[in-house]
């Protein structure tokens, strides 16, 4: 993301550091001093669930994001001591955008979605003869790819809340499901809510109605339900409002979890690494929007729709989707890497790093290394797609991306850039250990993709030289003691710690694989993951990005740490899945709020994928792996893999001091070997 989000946050960063920070990090008191502690448990491999009954940690906060191709929605939930539940809805409807106010900043042009809060006060008014209707405490709350909240019965009512948005509309849907659990009929009566504002935008006249369709008068015999729906909607110019019905909309919401729950399944020992599997491919995939770049991904969190960046689509997301069968994901990374192709530049100058609202405004000036990100991504996707003619396509961009990279040498054979995927929030020096390991990672499969694609040999050697220098030089620019950890130094004049050490391992350079994980799970490790940078002597609170944690546990795994980093992985999905902030990993914090970033999760699937089974492309139909399969873990399974066009489930069992891997292709099996543990396997696909 660009560095735009600083000024967005500011608003909202005085307000984490004055008010939930002390609360869940600084608090003194036990009884609201809740980072570490778990909320929720895990129902089942596609749902959690807090149980409320005994619940003494209250008040307790929290809020979810859910997307589809025409909004996205924040959820901010609270639960007070009484156990009642406070609601405040952010809609935001992306693709509508907004004029600016005279006197605003003009960075917020970038952030100007038709958007807005809405709490309690909009819902409809029940009355049960004489008396106002009030909701009961909250018994439960479950998530589940929508956000449930179920009440105590009051007046013989029992009331189950549910929150979804639609796949394919302008809607967002808060549904409520009544229950008569008394042994009387109950007559209700409903006042519908309906709500109308019109203003002016970027792209003509915008309508948003919230409204009610529940019926005005409603007869309740003993155990019988009646359901109504409360509607976010949004129409552009003479549009008519589509038909909203509970029944579509919902239907759209559950093919939706259906497909995803159905593709790439991951069957492990540990039933929340499971479902935290599960949730990520949820949030990795809804948040997909329909723009005049076509179907494009982007990262969300309250700020980041319409566009793509280098960093989280075409280098984390766009990768991961080729594994997983929604053709929707597909074409939104292709489209990414599409967009990126039709901006190289005309002269000498960099790619943007962004291009953001439906792609009108580019951005941003510094070179954040995002060339190597691109290729780094890009030759992966078209290698796992196994679509030919997506690689001949984009071709010519990663031709160009590695030769800009190569532009930027140094003297001493490393990657210069302006600053590394965190847009100068830490310092990176002139060239920083992230791109040039992206770099690397990137010319490795180049030089798969340019044997797929029939390119000269003599190319292929190119790129194969141009790696094995990069990784002697990085061993010799960046390969340091740092605060008497056998690792690297982030950039010449680094003297802390970081996070992004983990890159090298990740690219497949372990050189100093013992001491990096010995710097990332003992020195910088923190009960939120990897800490972005160990500074002892800093001021301001410990920082932390999932991201950089997510990286290190893939490079964890590939370097042979399977056992190490197991533990931490568990304790770090716990709390993601089931602690304080649920049920996603996260972009960062103290900045952003701790929000639900899609491509991070894209990510966390990664880990395993590319991490445990060291999978590494090397054909339109081949791959090279190296299962790294913790001791506790007698079996691991990923069914209906789709990369290489193509569907394949991999299993792994342990027999004695060996690995029993299994690979079916659409039924058939193609693959049954005995390896040992790390040992390169090379498969070969044949549809």
């Amino acid at each position: 993301m660009t560095i735009h989000k600083v000024h967005i946050y500011s608003i909202r960063l005085a307000i984490f550091f004055l008010v939930i920070i002390p609360s869940l990090v600084n608090g003194q008191d036990a009884k609201t001093n809740y980072q570490n502690d778990i909320f929720w448990t895990v129902r089942n491999a596609e749902s959690i669930r807090w149980d409320l009954t005994d619940e003494v940690r209250l008040p307790h906060s929290d809020h979810i994001e859910m997307s589809g191709q025409y909004v996205s929605a924040i959820i901010d939930y609270q639960i007070d001591e009484k156990k009642n539940v406070h609601v405040s809805r952010d809609i935001l409807f992306p693709q509508l955008r907004r004029y600016l106010k005279i006197n605003d900043p003009d960075y917020l042009k970038y952030r100007a979605y038709l958007r807005d809060k809405y709490t309690d006060t909009i819902l409809p008014v029940i009355t049960i003869g004489q008396n106002r209707f009030v909701l009961g405490s909250v018994d439960s709350v479950v998530i589940n790819g929508k956000l449930n909240f179920y009440h105590h019965a009051l007046s013989g009512l029992q009331v189950k809340r549910t929150f979804y948005p639609s796949m394919n509309s302008r809607v967002m849907v808060e549904k409520w499901t009544i229950t008569n659990v008394s042994d009387s009929v109950k007559k209700i009566n409903i006042g519908n809510t309906r709500f109308q504002q019109q203003e002016t935008g970027s792209k003509g006249h915008y309508t948003r109605t919230i409204f009610s369709d529940a019926l005005s008068e409603v007869l309740l015999s003993q155990n019988q339900s009646y359901s109504f729906g409360i509607y976010f909607t949004a129409t552009l110019n003479d549009e008519e409002m589509q038909a909203t019905t509970l029944a579509k909309t919902e239907q759209s919401r559950n093919s939706f979890l259906d497909t995803v729950k159905q593709s790439l399944v991951l069957i492990t020992p540990d039933a929340e690494l499971n479902t935290l599997f599960y949730f990520s491919k949820i949030r990795a995939a809804e948040s997909i929007f329909d723009t005049k770049l076509g179907l494009v991904h982007s990262p969300g969190g309250g700020s980041y729709y319409t566009g793509i960046w280098a960093n989280d689509q075409a280098e984390y997301s766009g990768p991961f989707f080729p594994y997983l069968n929604y053709k929707t994901g597909t074409i939104a990374a292709l489209n990414a890497y599409r967009t990126f192709l039709k901006n190289i530049p005309k002269d000498d100058g960099k790619m943007w790093a962004s291009f953001e609202m439906e792609g009108d405004l580019p951005c941003c000036s510094k070179d954040r290394g995002d060339a190597a990100m691109i290729a780094f991504g890009a030759t992966q996707f078209c290698l796992a797609s196994g679509k030919k003619e997506y690689a001949e396509t984009l071709w010519p961009l990663i031709e160009w991306c590695i030769a800009y990279s190569e532009k930027m040498k140094n003297s001493q054979g490393v990657i210069a850039s302006d600053s590394d995927e965190l847009e100068g929030r830490f310092p990176t020096g002139t060239a920083n250990l992230s791109t040039s390991s992206l770099h690397y990672g990137a010319l490795i499969q180049a030089a798969y993709l340019a044997k797929a694609l029939g390119k000269s040999p003599r190319l292929v050697r190119k790129y194969n030289t141009l790696a094995k220098s990069l990784s002697l030089s990085i061993e010799q620019y960046f390969g340091a003691t740092v605060q008497g950890m056998h690792t690297y130094k982030y950039y010449a004049e680094n003297k802390t710690l970081r996070s992004w050490i983990s890159m090298p391992l990740v690219v497949g350079i372990d050189d100093r694989a013992q001491g990096t994980l010995d710097a990332l799970f003992n020195k910088l490790w923190s009960d939120n993951g990897v800490l972005t940078e160990l500074n002892p002597e800093a001021s301001k609170p410990a920082v932390f990005w999932d991201r950089g944690t997510l990286y290190a546990f893939r490079g964890a795994f590939l370097a042979g740490g399977a056992d190490r980093a197991l533990k931490k992985l568990q304790s770090f999905s716990k709390t993601r899945l089931t602690g304080f902030h649920v049920p996603y990993v996260v972009e960062a914090w103290p900045e952003g709020n701790m929000a639900h970033l899609s491509a991070e999760s894209a990510l966390y699937c990664r880990i395993f994928t590319e991490g445990i089974l060291g999978i590494q492309p090397t054909g339109f139909k081949s791959f090279d792996m190296q299962p790294h399969l913790p001791s506790d873990w007698d079996t691991f399974e990923i069914r209906n893999i789709a990369a290489f066009d193509t569907s394949f489930d991999l299993s792994i069992e342990r027999k004695g001091g060996q690995l029993n891997l299994s690979i079916k292709e659409n039924g058939r099996s193609i693959l049954k070997k005995a390896v040992k543990d790390g040992e390169l396997i090379s498969v070969n696909l044949t549809r």
